[in-house]
């Protein structure tokens, strides 16, 4: 590697946090933070439109979404999600991370739009537009994930480069907590100006007209911060190591580092162009040899933590149903039944997602990455199978607060654990021209896991007596069997583990083999300057 290159990498891992480092994360985050709001969003309105689409009149139960639509409805959009990280994930990496970045966000901005415009004569119309628009809303948001973790990877200096992806990542806790506010206002909003009674008392009046203006209100809003942070995505520079590593123009990248930075400054002239010795193709045998086992690792640990994570986060509304924190439907009124299923999710939240998310962001960098994945697998598992085994217990009505304090805490350690760690290791133990794909495969693995849990656990947890299914379910095994199920997936999530490497306090290079520091045997080192800056002329 040339010692222009040099220089230029190792200016960026000495670099003091600086308010650059923070624009990053504030753009990159609210990419994640509209993420989470629009694949989450959907688990608040589906027993809305199941009351507004699917009620037949006369029924003593209010209408629900037939099984094949539920799995449309909340399946498409990871559908999407999985096909958009690994062609945006390979594009990061053919085309540069910026010139892709910007894509992504005009799809999440005119999908999301889209989706609460969605039209039709009939109910299986407005199905069909909503998951056509939902499909192309996640193939916006699946192009995300590789190119914000590998952003704010490759612009991070090595001391704290875990903490701020972390940071980026954690903003999915705002996303969802966002999604629940805004459920419960505009639900709450339109109940107290279309006030109606319960399904049991009048059915025809408990669900006003204008609870069809509810859920497209709460579908559309996730396009608002996208829209926002557009043009400062588009004002970020393209990454220095994709620049330098990739591009093979250390002289540009040394003045883009200069561009955002106060305290790094460059002097590069007429940068010689070495190809690296490091050229493997993805899937090679030199790549298999070096990295293959690491994308075992991150792929199969993060299928297994969205099996876990996503079928809790799509089901949860049926365990509050399940210990009495939401009513019978009949009890209800459409709107009424919306404000209590975001109530519960917004409860979850605070007190499970967004402490476990920012416990990472304080301590990853002092834990290391693979411990606090092996940690909050063990704890997810525990806390699993503490919840399933004495199932019967926890439904009691004077054990219903334990179980909810349970339930949180096997969110608290997945965010605090493998949700945030399975996003950050694929970002840090890949080669530059390999990052970005590598990482898209790793979260569409993820995603894979997502659909397993979405389409599998909306029939598995089924109740084992056909009196107690949900209508047009068959049976399934129970919610106390599948949590048992959950439990032994985390606990293999954290045997996969050990394939990882730990990367904690390492630079990207140290780490993919792409630098070799010394040439004729001597280390290269960077002349200091006296000065606050630091000089690295080549």
């Amino acid at each position: 590697m040339a010692r222009e290159q040099i220089g230029v990498l190792k200016a960026l891992d000495a670099a003091k946090t600086q308010w650059y480092h923070f624009t990053a994360i504030l753009v990159a985050g609210m990419g994640f933070f509209t993420d989470a709001y629009d694949l989450f969003c959907i688990s608040l309105v589906t027993k809305l439109l199941g009351r507004i689409y699917y009620t037949v009149p006369g029924s003593l139960k209010p209408g629900t979404l037939p099984p094949n639509v539920a799995n449309a409805v909340n399946g498409v959009a990871f559908c999407g999600t999985l096909a958009g990280q690994l062609f945006f994930g390979w594009l990061g990496d053919k085309l540069g991370r910026k010139r892709v970045y910007g894509i992504t966000l005009i799809l999440m901005v005119v999908c999301a739009l889209a989706s609460g415009l969605s039209f039709g004569h009939s109910a299986k119309g407005v199905m069909a537009t909503l998951c056509f628009f939902r499909f192309w809303l996640g193939f916006g948001i699946g192009g995300d994930y590789p190119l914000s973790a590998t952003i704010m990877s490759e612009y991070a200096n090595k001391k704290t480069r875990g903490a701020f992806i972390a940071a980026v990542f954690a903003m999915q806790g705002f996303g969802n907590l966002t999604g629940g506010i805004v459920a419960l206002i505009v639900s709450s909003a339109f109940d107290h100006a279309y006030k109606g009674p319960a399904y049991n008392i009048n059915p025809a009046a408990s669900l006003p007209p204008q609870a069809d203006y509810v859920w497209r209100i709460i579908l559309m809003f996730g396009a608002i911060p996208a829209a926002l942070t557009y043009y400062w995505r588009m004002k970020m520079p393209e990454t220095a190591r994709y620049t330098a590593l990739v591009a093979k123009d250390a002289k540009l990248a040394a003045q883009d580092i200069s561009a955002e930075s106060e305290q790094v400054r460059t002097d590069i002239e007429n940068p010689a162009q070495e190809t690296s010795k490091n050229s493997f193709g993805l899937f090679s045998n030199q790549f298999m040899k070096r990295h293959g086992r690491h994308l075992v690792g991150t792929t199969v640990c993060w299928f297994l933590l969205d099996i876990a994570f996503y079928s809790q986060n799509l089901f949860q509304k049926d365990i509050f149903s399940a210990i009495g924190w939401i009513p019978a439907a009949p009890t209800m009124s459409a709107l009424k039944e919306a404000f209590t299923v975001a109530r519960a999710q917004t409860l979850i939240v605070l007190c499970g997602l967004i402490p476990g998310y920012w416990f990472t962001v304080a301590f990853i960098d002092y834990l290391g990455r693979r411990t606090i994945q092996i940690v909050g697998f063990f704890f997810m598992t525990v806390f699993m199978f503490a919840l399933a085994i004495p199932y019967h217990h926890w439904t009691l009505s004077e054990n219903r607060i334990g179980f909810v304090v349970m339930y949180s805490l096997t969110f608290f350690f997945a965010n605090f654990g493998p949700n945030a760690t399975t996003f950050i290791i694929p970002a840090e133990i890949f080669p530059a021209r390999l990052r970005s794909t590598c990482h898209g495969i790793s979260a569409a693995a993820g995603k894979a896991g997502a659909i397993v849990g979405a389409f599998g656990f909306l029939y598995a947890a089924q109740s084992t007596n056909r009196a107690k299914t949900d209508a047009g379910y068959p049976t399934g095994i129970g919610m106390r069997n599948s949590l048992i199920a959950l439990g032994c997936i985390n606990f293999f999530g954290m045997l996969f583990t050990f394939l990882v490497p730990e990367s904690k306090g390492k630079s990207l290079e140290e780490l993919t083999g792409e630098i070799d520091e010394e040439e004729n045997g001597q280390t290269v080192e960077l002349p200091v300057s006296s000065s606050t800056s630091r000089t690295f002329p080549v």
